[in-house]
């Protein structure tokens, strides 16, 4: 279901289709539902005796929920570094991502959560800028991230090759672009 809280253009349209920002908008927030279909690779390391960290990456499809159905609003890649308990199966994890518009525009982010590693996890996902017209987007909400399929191959040195899937949720997603005028001066 699509909704935008204070009216005006949800980020999944301004994605999308490259819509801009009127000159004389202020400043609005609004609030978008989305997710993401991943596919993630990476290494596993033995980092202590109970412990493992997995450095890599997850990208896909960004879509936001429309009354007509999800609407592809752009590509996110995501670098992160995932560690995790072998004993109880507890992780913790963090990454940097990016969201790029069919028109080129970014949107940065950061994200953390934790979990249940193979299950997925719960977290912040946080805006921390743009470029173009996403230049200056603040914003973000609570985020959920599932797994689905996991291969696993043993590299050299003892290494662990992952290669997954999953989703991930954004079920309010906030955010804030600047007045274009004020940024235009």
């Amino acid at each position: 279901m699509f909704y935008v809280r204070s009216g005006g253009l949800a980020l999944g349209a301004l994605l999308a289709i490259g819509l801009t920002i009127a000159p004389a908008a202020a400043e609005t927030q609004q609030t978008v539902k989305a997710f993401a279909a991943w596919q993630g690779r990476g290494q596993i390391y033995e980092t202590g005796p109970t412990r493992a960290t997995f450095v890599g990456s997850f990208s896909g499809m960004v879509f936001v929920e429309t009354e007509k159905g999800p609407l592809d609003a752009g590509f996110m890649i995501c670098p992160a570094i995932l560690d995790v308990d072998l004993t109880s199966g507890k992780q913790e994890a963090r990454g940097r991502c990016t969201i790029t518009a069919k028109d080129g525009a970014r949107a940065y982010a950061e994200v953390s959560c934790k979990g249940v590693h193979l299950v997925g996890c719960d977290g912040d996902f946080a805006f921390t800028g743009g470029t173009e017209r996403l230049a200056g987007i603040t914003g973000g909400g609570p985020v959920t991230i599932r797994s689905g399929l996991q291969e696993f191959a043993v590299g050299v040195g003892n290494i662990v090759q992952e290669a997954a899937g999953g989703i991930m949720v954004w079920n309010e997603l906030t955010y804030k672009l600047p007045d274009a005028a004020a940024t235009a001066q």
